[in-house]
């Protein structure tokens, strides 16, 4: 029995955390089409007021990423995650009994900061998880996560639809209801089934703070970088509506259409193309996806004021740019961010990372919103433009970065995959191979 133990239990645990990442993603998805109209539906609460509210519940977090690195690298990520899907639960069950301003406020900044604290912490989970059971790449367990998560979004969202046509009360309860069982069963599969030792070696010189991190001119490199990036991945849900309602004049359902083939073709195709893309440099695979953003922002710019079959086809075409685009960055930039960062101090880095996501996420609706004023081509015109400079930077980057941070590490072969030599991450104490 025991000899059965360790092939048991990495597969049990690799299980465990796609599961957590799904169910948790349902959860999100569940909710995500409500997060306004479900206060909107069950409160009397004013519609600006209500906004005032849930963005000062985000606007508290901001600092959450510099807490959630220091205690990654202290503790492990793995009960950083498990607390931030249990407040995610805590909040969606207190949505259901809350309908004041006080009480709203209260329950989003739970919420809030759950959401923050897991998206500072799960991706040092899953680099942790990919050190110790080395059946594939970080880049592979990245996109495994990046499709894991666009399912779960997908079938919350659809869940969703259903369940609130009829717009009772109880439907909205269900859905909140249904949110807090997700996040809860996503946080007992972890804390049952994920076994990551953690074991900070007293002897190990110290690791320098976020000080030291800001003097890292690859690593702020990248994640500037990765802020035109992020902005990018961010155009086609926040952009798409608007443009085919407002510059196509199209029909509402191209919209869900449009979007559910991008959920389609990353849940199909992400791992396969993760695994044709290893033998590249993951910088010039971020360079092909910058390109491939300025493909779609070019093509949405030269159909701004098109009409019928012909700009649909250049739609669809677009997107499949934007997907190709998406599913390779998503891999690459974490697992990049994760190679360049010290052993000790990952759980630092990926949080510092996450700031990128944060800067995009506040841009992108100031970008497109201004910019689509002055003309409807104009924010993706400027889109291609700046992923054109992101090419540029990308490739002087790279001469920055260490050379074992641009390879995906081999994939080791069948029967010898617990003992593979560790070539993504080789043993460092908070320096850089040389360049």
């Amino acid at each position: 029995m025991s000899s059965a133990t360790p092939a048991v239990l990495p597969r049990r645990g690799s299980a465990a955390l796609i599961a957590s990442v799904v169910l948790a993603s349902i959860g999100s998805g569940l909710f995500m089409p409500l997060s306004i109209v479900y206060f909107t539906a069950l409160s009397s609460v004013p519609l600006p007021l209500l906004g005032t509210l849930l963005g000062a519940a985000n606007l508290i977090t901001v600092p959450i990423p510099l807490w959630a690195g220091l205690l990654a690298d202290r503790f492990g990520a793995r009960p950083l995650v498990i607390v931030a899907q249990l407040l995610q639960a805590l909040s969606f069950l207190a949505y259901v009994r809350v309908h004041e301003p006080v009480g709203i406020f209260l329950a989003s900044s739970v919420g809030a900061v759950g959401v923050r604290l897991y998206w500072s912490s799960i991706f040092t989970l899953i680099a942790d998880h990919a050190d110790h059971h080395r059946s594939a790449g970080k880049d592979l367990w990245y996109a495994r996560a990046n499709i894991a998560r666009t399912v779960g979004i997908g079938a919350g969202g659809f869940i969703t639809g259903l369940v609130i046509t009829d717009g009772r009360p109880a439907a909205y309860h269900a859905i909140a209801y249904a949110s807090f069982a997700c996040f809860l069963l996503a946080a007992l599969a972890l804390a049952a089934l994920l076994r990551l030792p953690h074991r900070p070696d007293p002897d190990a010189p110290p690791v320098a703070g976020y000080r030291a991190m800001a003097r890292d001119r690859a690593f702020m490199g990248l994640t500037a970088l990765n802020v035109i990036y992020a902005l990018s991945t961010l155009m086609l849900g926040l952009a798409l509506p608007t443009f085919i309602r407002t510059a196509l004049s199209g029909p509402a359902w191209l919209t869900s259409v449009v979007l559910v083939g991008n959920a389609v073709l990353i849940t199909a195709s992400g791992s396969v193309l993760t695994r044709r893309l290893s033998g590249l440099r993951r910088t010039r695979v971020l360079c092909v996806a910058a390109a491939l953003w300025s493909g779609w922002g070019l093509s949405l710019a030269a159909i701004a004021q098109g009409r019928g079959a012909w700009a649909a086809a250049v739609l669809v075409i677009a997107t499949l740019l934007f997907t190709i685009a998406e599913i390779m960055h998503a891999p690459a930039s974490m697992a990049l961010a994760a190679a360049i960062s010290p052993d000790r101090a990952r759980g630092r880095y990926l949080a510092m990372f996450q700031y990128s996501f944060i800067a995009a996420e506040i841009i992108a609706p100031i970008f497109f919103t201004t910019l689509f004023d002055r003309g409807h081509a104009v924010p993706f015109l400027a889109l291609a433009v700046a992923n054109g400079v992101a090419i540029v930077c990308g490739i002087r980057l790279e001469r920055h970065l260490p050379p074992h941070a641009l390879h995906p590490s081999p994939q080791p072969p069948p029967g010898d995959r617990d003992g593979a030599a560790a070539s993504e991450t080789p043993s460092r104490s908070g320096g850089r191979a040389p360049v």
